[in-house]
């Protein structure tokens, strides 16, 4: 353990000038929080909650207008109904395109998630495909970047929706940072204003200065025991953007009539506030620990994505293994290192949505989280762990020193 603990050590020493930068961001969107909830005048009584129906729920209407402040939006809403970040994006995507429409994925292929909602993958039950929405992807180019020149002859007046994916998901390729959002969705509104620019947005939040609804796009959606959830959010998504696309996706959660105006948020009130509150330092945090890794792992000749001192764009780090072995003993070191259930050991097994076996080490409090460290990949070459988040950058060097040990 001795190796690995003095590079952990000289890392840690490298990167404090980008740590300090870090914390000068976390600073600046938890200003922007505290400004929303000043401004919208939260209160203890936001905290309480309504049952049944959940009509006239104070808490929830005031944490729909908190989000839409933070992420410069028109409208929110944000619910312990959407299952997952999946879920959310789906509620989007059935609320927004109609029979004929045609969706067309501007960032490659989408996440694993996704492939069944489209009906690219299974029997399409309930997919887009099976209610005759038209399906199209620019695919990116030999250097994982996005085609510029084919996006700027890409939309058709059938393309009503265009899907930006903003984390790098299970693939090989930088996520997108906001400025590369800022310009997609001007260039599909040069090509037809009304097109909507629809950002899948998980991971991402808090990692920048903006959100994509704060620089032009039209609609965004995301998981809280992600990002926004601060780590102690128990479930839930949210969508943000536009009011009347907003409340179209909320039609889908619900019911048309009842769309916004209903769900009981069954107490959590006060933890989605708290949450959002959190979320800042606690993305800060993450982004840290992905530097770490990458820093620790490039040093020991693994290819890594993103490299060590590049800007973060999301709280997901990258490293190229190149063995079914080393995936799963990578997992198995960060298992042990958790919080939770660091006696249970990860082994490769299917998992509702994935096409691939994956293994997973997510030792978290709220199960699936990823705004906790966790790390899980695909069994399929070449091999490639993905980590994410990190209640504090601290406890990633701990398990990332077992890791290395681990397999090496």
């Amino acid at each position: 353990m001795k190796n690995s603990h003095i590079l952990l050590e000289k890392a840690e020493k490298a990167l404090l000038p980008i740590f300090s930068g870090i914390d000068t961001q976390v600073k600046s969107n938890l200003k922007k929080v505290l400004t929303a909830y000043r401004d919208r005048k939260v209160g203890v009584q936001h905290f309480a909650s309504v049952s049944g129906y959940g009509h006239d729920d104070l808490g929830r209407e005031t944490l729909d207008h908190v989000f839409a402040d933070v992420m410069g939006a028109e409208a929110a809403i944000v619910r312990v109904q959407f299952v997952s970040g999946t879920h959310a994006i789906a509620c989007a995507l059935f609320g927004i395109l109609r029979p004929g429409d045609e969706m067309l994925a501007v960032a490659g292929a989408p996440y694993d998630t996704l492939e069944e909602v489209i009906g690219i993958r299974g029997n399409s039950q309930g997919s887009l495909a099976e209610f005759n929405i038209q399906y199209r992807q620019l695919d990116l180019t030999i250097a994982g970047k996005i085609d510029w020149n084919a996006l700027k002859t890409s939309i058709s007046p059938q393309t009503r929706l265009v899907l930006i994916q903003r984390s790098c998901g299970y693939s090989w390729r930088q996520s997108l940072s906001v400025e590369e959002i800022q310009k997609i969705v001007t260039i599909v509104k040069e090509q037809n204003p009304h097109t909507v620019c629809f950002v899948d947005n998980c991971y991402g939040e808090f990692t920048d200065a903006l959100e994509p609804t704060a620089i032009g796009a039209d609609l965004m959606a995301g998981s809280l025991i992600k990002n926004p959830g601060g780590t102690i959010v128990t479930a839930g998504g949210y969508i943000a953007g536009k009011a009347d696309l907003v409340e179209a996706a909320a039609c889908r959660l619900t019911a048309p009539g009842i769309g916004s105006s209903g769900g009981a948020t069954l107490e959590q009130n006060r933890l989605m506030f708290q949450g959002l509150f959190l979320a800042p330092q606690m993305v800060g945090e993450a982004i840290k620990g992905t530097h770490l890794i990458s820093h620790v792992f490039d040093q020991l000749g693994y290819q890594v994505n993103p490299l060590p001192l590049e800007k973060r764009q999301d709280i997901i780090q990258g490293i190229k293994l190149g063995s079914p072995e080393k995936l799963i003993a990578f997992c198995k070191a960060i298992q042990q290192h958790s919080p939770v259930d660091s006696y249970v050991e990860p082994v490769p097994g299917e998992m509702p949505g994935y096409q691939s076996k994956l293994v997973m080490a997510g030792g978290t409090f709220v199960d699936g989280s990823t705004s906790e460290f966790s790390a899980d990949g695909p069994l399929r070459e070449p091999y490639i762990v993905f980590c994410q988040g990190g209640t504090h950058w601290t406890h990633v060097a701990i398990a990332l020193e077992a890791a290395i040990e681990a397999i090496n």
